[in-house]
Formats: structure tokens, sequence, C-alpha cells
């Protein structure tokens, strides 16, 4: 971490931070080919110079009260002045950076407990992406609602946010949790596949803790999430594949949870990118959500947060399974490992006419808040007609 932006004196910090505020909107003219920013009306697009779809990863900032908040295991040399406000100059520094054409903050957003009012410390978190006019999208963790607000009042709070592309839960349905939804990424405009659904994103709540008195530990994604998830994936599947222009196959999925399932923990160093330095804390059973997403058949990756120090992809009946590594400065860590964010990177296939068509490849790399922003761990999680390939690096950090 040493010496990084978000290590800077707090005066240093707050001169940055407001710069970054003055200059935030993204240029325009990129060709990304969606919507403008500001509105649930946003229509989430693949570019059209470039054919790709970009997502940044932000797990467990663990927001709290700002300057007054102090942070968590960094270097002695780094207590003094490093506060939430750390965490706001890594967002915006990795948000220029990137240029995300989404962000995705996958829970424990705030540490409730330390927070005075939750409502203020979203805002605040949240505040640069809202900022650089980026839309975004949350899932809620198991720390979000140990404040001022309930788990329904956190996640009221994140849909009713600027530029907030979120979802409280579908309509019309029982179901378990907040935070239960999907979005669609729609080719590039004018091409023959505009108007279709190119790449699906699946939100769930994976709970905080378990309510049933004899199962102990962690909560976990109920079988009412799971029915709405393989109807929504086979409702998304059959559109793609049935409606003109027909499809051979489904759209790739991704999906974005919190809490970690059990099979997080069949990987060894062996046949993981990144690091794994402390335990899977996964619920104590098993409730089936990793066959759930294997039978739907379109899921490639799930990504998550929770364990802070974990930060590796490990691939499992096809699919990868990806922790981000811990973001903010409030929440646990590793002094000297800095705090990192995953992109996430989807790239569509072009005809030889020129044309761009469905998604072709899906690749991943993190970024560290140290002096150079470092991009590690870049990786091929799938490829169209294979099973994806490693590309492994090393940290360094």
């Amino acid at each position: 971490m040493g010496g990084g932006l978000g290590l800077r004196p707090l005066a240093v910090l707050l001169v940055l931070v407001a710069a970054a505020a003055g200059r935030a909107a993204p240029a325009e003219g990129k060709g990304r080919g969606r919507g403008a920013h500001g509105s649930t009306s946003t229509r989430l697009r693949f570019r059209r110079d470039s054919g790709t779809f970009k997502v940044v990863q932000v797990a467990d900032m663990h927001y709290a009260d700002g300057r007054a908040t102090g942070c968590e295991d960094v270097l002695p040399s780094q207590v003094a002045g490093c506060s939430d406000l750390n965490t706001t100059a890594f967002l915006y520094r990795v948000f220029r950076d990137e240029d995300p054409d989404l962000v995705v903050f996958t829970g424990d957003n705030i540490y409730g407990a330390d927070s005075s009012d939750a409502a203020k410390s979203m805002d605040a978190a949240i505040a640069p992406a809202i900022d650089m006019k980026l839309p975004w999208a949350a899932v809620i963790g198991n720390h979000d609602q140990e404040g001022t607000l309930s788990r329904e009042g956190v996640m009221r709070h994140l849909v009713s946010m600027k530029n907030s592309l979120s979802g409280l839960n579908p309509e019309g349905i029982e179901i378990d949790g907040y935070g239960n939804y999907n979005l669609e990424v729609s080719g590039v405009e004018g091409t023959s596949l505009g108007e279709k659904s190119v790449l699906n994103l699946y939100f769930l709540d994976s709970g905080d803790y378990s309510t049933v008195p004899s199962i102990k530990g962690y909560g976990w994604i109920k079988a009412s999430q799971q029915v709405w998830f393989q109807q929504t994936s086979s409702s998304l599947q059959r559109k793609y594949m049935n409606e003109n222009p027909k499809q051979k196959e489904p759209a790739p999925g991704l999906v974005f949870f919190h809490i970690p399932l059990p099979e997080f923990s069949s990987f060894t160093a062996a046949n993981i990118t990144g690091v794994k330095q402390e335990g899977i804390s996964s619920a104590s059973i098993n409730s089936g959500f990793f066959a759930s997403m294997v039978e739907a058949g379109d899921v490639k990756a799930a990504f998550i947060g929770h364990d802070h120090i974990n930060d590796f992809c490990g691939k499992l009946s096809g699919i990868q399974l990806c922790y981000a590594g811990g973001f903010g400065y409030h929440a646990y860590g590793k002094s000297g490992w800095s705090r990192r964010a995953r992109v996430v990177s989807v790239q569509l296939e072009k005809t030889d006419n020129g044309e761009w068509q469905g998604v072709k490849s899906i690749k991943t790399w993190k970024r560290l808040d140290d002096p150079h922003l470092s991009t590690i761990d870049s990786e091929i999680l799938w490829n169209k007609g294979t099973n994806g390939r490693r590309k492994k690096n090393t940290d360094g950090s």
C-alpha cells in the first residue's frame, strides 16, 4: 500500500478529491452508445468504437462517517490522517483511469455499526460514481443494515439514488431478501443485435446472518431467489435464441452478490489466479445456488466480496468464481497489501464485414491503490468456443 494516493496526508487528500470532482465528468464522443447518465432509464449498451462493456466491481467499502472514520490494517506510518476519504480518493482514481460503463458495489458498502446516519454514509460512499455520471448498481452485504436503516431501508435508499440501476425486488412475486434484480446489456446500437440483450447481469441478496436457530453463521441465497434466477435466466435465453435475429447459444451471464458460496472452498493455490489469505466465510449450509447457476447454462462468472484479503478467481464446472479483494480503508485488510478493485471487460466479436455481434470473450484484472495504480492478474475468464484460460501474474504489492 505504501505511498498510494489513498494514503497521503489528509490535507493533500482533500485537495485531490476536490480536484477529481471538478474534472470528473467523462469526455463525450467515446462511442459508448449508451443513454445519458443520471436517469434510471439509462440503457446499458456495448461501445460502438471498441465493442466492449466494462464493469468495475467495488467490494467492501465499509464506509462510515467520512473524515471522522479511521482506517484499519494500514502500516503504522499511514495511520495519521487515514480515513474514509482514502476510500473516496481511490474510487475517483480507478474510475478516472478505467472509465467503466457500469460500477457494481457488491455489499458492505457501509459499515452500519460505525455510521451515525446510514443514508448519509451511503450518499458519501457512492458519491464518486454519481459525480462522474457513471451508471451503477449495488447489492447489500452483512454489515450495511447494522446502523440506522433496516436491510429493506438500505436497499430502498440505494435504489432511489441518482444514476442507480439497482432494483429492490422483482414485482409480483414473493422473494427473500432485498436487491434481487437483473440488468440487460444491449449490443451496439444500429447493429443486428442492437435491440437484444447480449450480456445479462444478475444481482442477488446473499443475506446477512442465519435466522434458523439450529444453523449458525452467515446467511445464504434462498430457494425463492433461486427460482426467480432460474426463471429469469430461462426467459432471457429463450428470447435471445428464439426471437429474430435468432442466436445459436445463450447470451453470457454474470452474477453479483456478497457472501461466498461453499464452492469457493474448492480451490488450492495451484488452480487460482490471485491469492487466498483467509478462510472462506460462506454459510454453514449449502443452499444449492452454485448448482442453480450451472443448471441455468448461461452463467460464466460470479463476483463477490466479504473475505477482504482473498482476491482470487477459480473455475469450477465451467463457472469462474471470483473475489474482488477489499476496497475500503475502514474495512479490515492486511498491512502493506494494497486495497483493490476488480475490473471485468466483455468483448464482442466482429463479422468479416465489420459489424459487431455477440460476446466473444470476458476478461478481468485488478487495480491496486498503490503509487502506480498497478494492474495485476489479467486473465481470460471465458472465450467463446473454449473454457477460458489463465494468465497468472504475481501481485508484487
